[in-house]
């Protein structure tokens, strides 16, 4: 009789989410040797991948190119940044509505905003000189600065929200001229409570979601940071969100080498992958985009790649089997 009492309270107290076993397998397939490269430049560590409104893709990487762009079909075009001293660690790429690149460095604890052109436009957090760290004052790091910042996105009137992950475990908020507003969140297991924010999207509404990797869940927050429900997923590493009108969000289990796509309601409405260094088979997926519901970037910290994957192929198309 305990036993049934003990097994009754876990069921209650356990939230309620869709399992991903019962979500459908979505096919897909990968196309082969997309991103074409120079000769002498290497795609090294890629964590993060955006795709911009004429279909270029930019990819950050953890080499001496941290960003570099593509066209539509995967022909190498340019790098932007090369020599920058403050590119430490890139952690993930976003492109704004106005088509301006950001980049966030987690051990620089800089956001970096580019114009299409490459010209550096503006900089959010600073970079900590070595002095500093070992005698400043607690005053020299107020809140409008980061420890470890993984993410951003932006809200309907261009506000930027930043998931400031590895050592605040928060949410920054600024407004569309990079003024700080305010945080929420804090290192902890409950509702609105953080344990390393990993990645962030934004809905037509206004509404955020971030991907709490260290709670394997993700929380949505309306804009102005009240918690709103949580959906619990597996190692949730990385987030993209398709453009409107009937939005889907595609979140990456970064360890397993699945994904998983949801409904703005937290239902899973399929999921696909496997693990493994085939074509195909994913590897510590770090950044991803979608620029439609039915084509997916994935940017593979480990297997050193970016994989255009194909949902739904048409017929007749070669699917990987995934072995």
């Amino acid at each position: 009789m305990k036993r049934c009492i003990i097994a009754l309270f876990l069921l209650l107290a356990t939230p309620v989410f869709a399992q991903p076993q019962s979500a459908p397998e979505i096919p897909y397939r990968s196309v082969p040797d997309f991103l074409k490269l120079p000769a002498g430049i290497y795609l090294e560590a890629p964590v993060g991948v955006a795709v911009d409104s004429k279909g270029d893709i930019y990819v950050a990487s953890r080499s001496k190119h941290p960003i570099m762009e593509f066209g539509p079909d995967g022909t190498y075009m340019r790098s932007i940044g090369d020599g920058l001293t403050s590119f430490d660690s890139p952690h993930s790429i976003r492109i704004d509505a106005h088509g301006n690149l950001w980049y966030v460095d987690v051990a620089a604890n800089l956001i970096i905003e580019f114009s299409p052109q490459g010209s550096l436009l503006r900089v959010l957090g600073r970079k900590s000189d070595a002095w500093q760290a070992r005698y400043g004052p607690s005053s020299l790091h107020p809140a409008w600065m980061f420890d470890g910042p993984t993410d951003l996105a932006f809200g309907p009137s261009g506000g930027i929200f930043v998931t400031d992950g590895y050592g605040n475990s928060r949410v920054a908020e600024f407004d569309e001229k990079g003024n700080y507003l305010k945080s929420w969140g804090a290192r902890g297991t409950g509702p609105g409570q953080l344990h390393t924010p990993h990645s962030v999207v934004t809905d037509s509404k206004g509404l955020v979601y971030v991907a709490d990797r260290g709670n394997k869940r993700i929380q949505v927050f309306d804009g102005q940071g009240n918690f709103v429900k949580e959906w619990k997923l597996p190692d949730p590493a990385a987030l993209c969100i398709t453009p409107g009108p009937n939005q889907v969000i595609y979140s990456a289990d970064g360890f397993g080498g699945r994904f998983y796509k949801l409904g703005l309601n937290g239902k899973i409405l399929g999921q696909f992958g496997a693990f493994g260094k085939g074509l195909g088979q994913f590897m510590w997926v770090h950044g991803i985009a979608c620029p439609s519901e039915n084509v997916v970037y994935a940017a593979e910290e480990v297997n050193y790649r970016v994989q255009k994957l194909i949902l739904n192929p048409a017929p007749g198309r070669a699917i990987p089997s995934h072995d």
